[in-house]
């Protein structure tokens, strides 16, 4: 389903607005910046339905699938789930006592690194990342499904592009 010629949008509506009181704020990059934390905030909210009703937060969900997409035996530096997921280490540590404390996760001395500890899935902390992985998956494909199929394969390739230009360090070429 293709939006119409005559289809408007909020994004739409705040730019029309910026257009009578600063025009020079009303271009392509608010409109672009708008509808990606637009689209993002229905994806967070759809995904944030399912944590709540697993009792789980948005950061205890990224540090379990980050450990389950580990590959067994689910285990990474704490500072390694600090820096992919964008949290801070006291933040980080904070998850990791929850996590810890529900069974979830042990910490571990790392054997190549006495200074330093390994966080790993516990057999619970496996099927608990595994549900809720799953369940976030469902409820994203729920919503992004319905786009046809040729939209969303191409909404996804056009966002890569845009990401190899404005974060290359993020993109890799293929060899």
């Amino acid at each position: 389903m293709s939006a119409s010629p005559g289809f408007r949008d909020v994004v739409d509506d705040v730019a029309a607005a910026w257009r009578t009181e600063l025009p020079a704020v009303a271009g392509l990059p608010l409109e672009l910046t708008k509808r990606v934390a637009r689209l993002a905030g229905l994806v967070d909210a759809a995904t944030e339905i399912e944590l709540e009703r697993l009792g789980r937060t948005k950061a205890e969900y990224e540090v379990l699938s980050k450990l389950r997409s580990a590959g067994h035996p689910y285990r990474r530096k704490p500072h390694e789930l600090a820096s992919s997921l964008l949290l801070s280490s006291g933040g980080t540590t904070n998850v990791l006592h929850r996590l810890t404390a529900a069974g979830l996760v042990r910490r571990e001395a790392d054997p190549d690194d006495r200074r330093s500890v390994r966080v790993q899935l516990t057999p619970e902390g496996v099927r608990a990342a595994e549900e809720v992985v799953l369940a976030a998956n469902a409820a994203q494909a729920a919503l992004l499904g319905r786009l046809p199929d040729d939209t969303a394969r191409t909404l996804a390739d056009l966002l890569r592009d845009v990401l190899a230009v404005l974060d290359p360090g993020g993109v890799r070429t293929l060899s």
